[in-house]
């Protein structure tokens, strides 16, 4: 069976529907950079997240092209993540998609080297004759950080939100949302093809 982020990770990955407290190590992903509405239609958001599955399911069918990654394994790429603020903003407004700036993200393996990620960007870039250049390869360290599943659709999450500052509130830490630290979101649905009233969606905070 393919390795599963999801399944060994649940602790990142499916936490419950309260908040709790988590300390996420340093990890490696892919990444697109940009700005505007997500759901502006063949917009640079809808554009990103097809330049990163191209570059991940490169590398993992690295196998069957020639490239020999070491300590390569199966595995199941895993959910798309995205960190979004607004410029002047304290924490998110719904109303005003149009002012996020976002990073779309996608966790790569540990295995995957920077040598790795060339190589991905170049046969992506030969195979498909798609400029790849906005992707990046970026580690990040998230550290400590409040989490919980929102279940619903993605402009019901202040409720959520609000649940997550009252427990932090609660338990003696603050909010530490910064230009380096992000409102951070990672989709385990998959929007066209589930209800946005049963869409599972970790949000992520940091705090201190």
């Amino acid at each position: 069976m393919p390795f599963d982020y999801k399944k060994e990770y649940k602790e990142f990955y499916m936490p419950p529907k309260k908040p709790t407290i988590v300390t996420i190590p340093s990890m490696n992903y892919l990444a697109v950079r940009g700005k505007g509405d997500p759901n502006t239609p063949d917009g640079e958001y809808k554009q990103a997240i097809g330049l990163l599955y191209a570059i991940a399911f490169t590398i993992k069918m690295s196998k069957k092209s020639g490239r020999q990654i070491e300590g390569y394994f199966d595995y199941v790429v895993p959910p798309l993540e995205g960190f979004w603020w607004q410029d002047g903003v304290e924490g998110v407004d719904y109303a005003h998609k149009e002012d996020f700036n976002w990073i779309s993200l996608i966790r790569l393996p540990d295995f995957v080297t920077m040598s790795d990620f060339d190589w991905a960007i170049n046969e992506a870039t030969s195979k498909k004759k798609t400029d790849f250049s906005k992707v990046e390869f970026l580690t990040y360290d998230e550290g400590l950080c409040i989490q919980c599943m929102h279940v619903g659709r993605y402009d019901d999450e202040p409720a959520t939100v609000r649940l997550m500052h009252e427990f932090i509130d609660q338990e003696g830490y603050t909010l530490d949302i910064s230009d380096k630290r992000f409102h951070h979101e990672i989709y385990l649905s998959d929007a066209r093809r589930v209800a946005p009233e049963k869409l599972k969606t970790v949000i992520r905070h940091p705090i201190k």
